[in-house]
């Protein structure tokens, strides 16, 4: 987020006093690593977290020991060190990030690294069981980084539990390969794929260089089938890989179904298609899945169809494949099937592409339970639905939104659908007047500088001139998602507030563009007449130019749809050559995880700590350094210790984010109180 090394600006020596004042008055907390396990792995009972998110992707747990009266006891237990950061060259190094949220299942953690290595982990200790290695390639242009969010689980009812991969270990990889383990040894399963390996890569269309067509996310998993998407480029043309949503067979990995995302009438015949005959371009599901076994329903959270800020066909009869786009859309299990679909943003130019996990949850409404599911946008604003036919439970209206008077031939929607209920969690709208800055310089900079831009508000359509985006393509609310908790109904989510700038211009500029702006996010959008230049809108000195808070998390009451309270999230502590902890909130990546006892954990930031809140009304309760930002969703459970007591304990992984100028790590943290 901030490059010193690109600033060259002096500041007022009183800006500086009092930088250096607040460096005294934050003191010197810092994070010190547990001692390793010296003890060898071994499994205790435990409770059991087998899905990515946990039950129903509600990022909750039963557990109840740790509270607000006793955390201040709650102390690192153990770490563990994937090692990758030492790995690879500078430029590898920098292009990872280590994201994952590790599922449990009987006492043993599994969880994936940035360079998709495979570990098992005594859930007590920390201690390695066993790793594996697929190897990935490292050389490739990967443009989410090199990242694994997490790994799913499955058991064969049809053998026995100690046969070889009874119990099975899937894993995406980031060079489009789809993995089973043995759970017990990490082995693969040869009967899957070839060599317990599915080339993904095959059946999408042409992926122009290794990172075009990528997975960042575990699989979803229904019956004995694994279903996958795929994350495409930001930027590729109107003939990049198709947005295939595919099921495998979870015992040989022979393809089951697949749904591309088409829109209705699509000509298959004429228009777009890839060598297996999916439809090139449509929108892809990169972020997690989730599926309802009772239902019989895959949930997909779509994003917007390719490319992403100019699609207009030149009258070669292409439809807009934008049907499917920035929604969620519920797959039937066994077919692939769409049984519904509830559109989020029509006609999607904005880069606002449904980013996070679906949540599954009943709602309790007049005493009745409705099966429910909850849906963060990039836009701030949460659609909550009934999950068997996706009609809304809270009001939704169709508001007017500003027209493109640049290109009138490119048609965008007349309307936009605005919940009334929940009310969006991020700031939707700008005031000029409140531009941010550290001196009355600074924030002018910041004036002239927004004041220059074409801004009609948050749907304003992108054009040759500068455009603002806020909230941008960040979010909102991203990849980490929401937590519910069912019994108090209560949800809780972080979001950001990041303003960014969109420009097109003309594809034959895009050469002198790159060469003559290097570093800088200039894409072609190939078969396009414009590609696409983003930015982020910073000040002279490196820090946001849009208002305060830049993070926050916030707490809503499901019976009403209403805010109960916002939080600010993160300070610039560890975001600037002093440690000054401004409590300006960061923009974050990562989700909360809430407790039984009534507890949010959250790490997402951009400074080194792990915070805990009360959820009755938002305060924070308790932090810890960590040797990194936690931009990652952190997880929970019960074991057993070996007196045979219970014992709660909450992991998280500590890593940073290769996009941001903050330290990176690859540091799997557990916490546990401390004992009496």
């Amino acid at each position: 987020m901030i490059d010193t090394t690109k600033t060259n600006v002096g500041i007022n020596p009183a800006v500086l006093l009092y930088l250096s004042l607040l460096v005294i008055l934050t003191g010197c907390e810092q994070y010190q690593d547990p001692p390793p396990a010296n003890t060898p792995a071994q499994t205790r009972d435990a409770s059991s977290v087998s899905l990515y998110g946990g039950e129903g992707g509600r990022q909750y747990t039963d557990s109840q020991e740790i509270t607000t009266a006793n955390i201040h006891r709650l102390q690192p237990l153990w770490s563990y060190h994937t090692g990758e950061i030492s790995r690879g060259s500078a430029s590898v190094r920098a292009s990872t990030s280590f994201e994952a949220t590790p599922i449990l299942v009987e006492g043993i953690l599994y969880l994936c690294t940035p360079f998709n290595r495979v570990v098992a982990l005594d859930a007590a200790t920390g201690a390695e069981f066993w790793s594996h290695d697929p190897k990935v390639n490292l050389q490739g242009h990967y443009a989410n980084n090199l990242v694994c969010r997490g790994v799913s689980f499955w058991r064969d009812p049809q053998i026995t539990d100690n046969q070889h991969c009874a119990a099975r270990i899937f894993s995406n990889t980031n060079d489009t390969r789809l993995i089973a383990l043995d759970a017990k040894t990490g082995k693969p399963c040869t009967d899957f794929g070839k060599k317990g390996e599915v080339n993904t890569a095959i059946g999408p269309g042409n992926v122009a260089y290794v990172g075009e067509y990528q997975h960042t996310s575990p699989p979803a998993i229904i019956g004995d089938k694994v279903v996958i998407g795929g994350s495409v480029s930001d930027g590729s043309g109107i003939d990049a890989p198709s947005g295939v949503v595919r099921a495998f067979d979870a015992r040989s990995g022979k393809l089951v179904w697949a749904q591309d995302m088409a829109p209705p009438g699509y000509d298959y015949a004429s228009h777009g298609v890839s060598d297996s005959g999916y439809a090139l371009a449509t929108p892809n599901v990169w972020a997690p899945m989730i599926a309802d076994e009772q239902l019989n329903l895959v949930y997909a959270p779509t994003g917007n169809p390719l490319p992403d800020y100019f699609r207009e066909y030149s009258g070669d009869g292409r439809p807009e494949r934008g049907h499917y786009g920035s929604s969620l859309v519920a797959m039937n299990g066994d077919t692939g099937e769409i049984e519904w679909h509830y559109q989020f943003v029509h006609r999607d130019f904005w880069d606002f592409d449904t980013p996070a996990q679906p949540t599954l949850f009943e709602l309790q409404r007049d005493g009745k339970t409705i099966p429910a599911v909850a849906q963060g946008t990039k836009m701030g604003f949460i659609f909550i639905l009934d999950r068997r036919n996706g009609k809304p439970l809270f009001a939704v209206e169709e508001r007017p939104v500003p027209q493109n008077k640049k290109f009138p031939d490119l048609v965008l929607s007349p309307t936009q659908p605005i919940p009334i209920l929940p009310k969006s969690v991020a700031h939707n709208d700008l005031n000029l007047n409140d531009t941010y800055g550290l001196t009355p310089w600074d924030k002018s900079q910041c004036r002239q500088q927004m004041e220059s831009l074409h801004y009609q508000g948050m749907y304003t359509p992108p054009s040759t001139d500068w455009t603002l985006m806020f909230t941008g393509n960040a979010g909102g609310i991203n990849w980490g998602g929401l937590a519910i908790d069912q019994r108090r109904q209560l949800l809780v989510v972080n979001a950001s507030n990041l303003a960014f700038k969109v420009k097109l211009f003309p594809s034959a500029d895009y050469s002198r563009l790159r060469k003559d702006n290097p570093g800088k996010e200039i894409s072609l959008q190939s078969g396009m007449p414009f590609g696409m230049w983003r930015e982020m809108i910073m000040s002279p000195l490196g820090i946001p130019c849009n208002p305060t808070p830049w993070g926050t998390l916030t707490g809503i009451d499901l019976k009403t749809g209403e805010q109960l309270w916002q939080s600010t999230l993160g300070t610039t502590r560890d975001l600037a050559p002093l440690p000054i902890g401004l409590n300006t909130g960061t923009p974050n990546l990562g989700g909360p995880l809430m407790t039984a006892s009534g507890i949010t954990f959250i790490g997402a930031t951009m400074d080194n700590y792990l915070r805990a809140f009360d959820n009755r009304n938002g305060k924070e309760v308790w932090r810890t350094r960590l040797p990194s930002p936690a931009n990652a969703t952190p997880m929970s459970y019960e074991i057993s210790d070996i007196d045979g007591s219970r014992r709660q304990i909450v992991v998280v992984a500590a890593g940073g984010n290769s996009g941001s100028p903050i330290t990176m790590s690859d540091t799997l943290i557990a916490f546990a109180l401390e004992e009496e």
